[in-house]
């Protein structure tokens, strides 16, 4: 893992953080979380179907429809979601904390044209627990705003491999995925992107 983060307007960038083999044995593990509870796209409250493919691991998984957004305790076929992989975990140990684990693990998968709004994360009970990203497979470029909606941004590109932590003043910034590079890495097939973002609920 690298000795410092990138600091982009409070988000600690820690690039490069898993190396090949790393993000394999990972990906080999999200498999098993997507055959034990598939990919869906879920609607906006607005209606509108959303261009990124998830699912989740942990005690919650996070869910969105017209009635809104939300924890929900099973997969929309009913079944529990399944337990968050140990090389996730082990992240989380690193950046975090080794004494409270996440309560939900979201796997978005960005497609080709593919991408996710500036929003906050903001479900949450406790903000002082920061939200931790791990960026697999293609290119993608991640925008930061401010917590205040509207203003300035800045931007830069996670690669596959690198790990964010969201937290402190940062915790409620605005941020989203305006662009993916389809086809820039090797890491999935098929190309795409899986992102991971994990999350204390309660």
């Amino acid at each position: 893992m690298t000795d410092a983060p990138l600091i982009l307007r409070g988000v600690e960038i820690w690039q490069g953080a898993l190396d090949r083999p790393a993000q394999e044995a990972m990906l080999a593990d999200l498999r098993e979380v997507v055959r034990a509870a598939p990919l869906f796209s879920p609607e906006t409250r607005f209606g509108k179907k959303m261009s990124v493919a998830m699912t989740s691991a942990g005690t919650y998984g996070w869910y969105s429809d017209r009635r809104g957004y939300r924890y929900e305790r099973r997969h929309p076929s009913g079944v529990d979601w399944p337990p968050i992989p140990e090389s996730v975990l082990a992240v989380w140990r690193a950046r975090v904390s080794a004494e409270r684990m996440p309560d939900c693990c979201l796997v978005n998968y960005y497609r080709e044209g593919a991408k996710m709004g500036l929003h906050q994360d903001r479900d949450e009970a406790d903000f002082s627990w920061p939200v931790l990203s791990i960026s697999l497979g293609d290119e993608a470029r991640f925008r930061i705003g401010s917590v205040d909606r509207g203003g300035t941004t800045e931007s830069v590109w996670l690669r596959s491999g690198d790990v964010c932590v969201i937290g402190g003043d940062a915790r409620l910034v605005h941020h989203g995925i305006d662009k993916v590079r389809f086809g820039s890495s090797t890491l999935l097939s098929d190309g795409g992107r899986v992102n991971l973002t994990l999350r204390v609920v309660d």
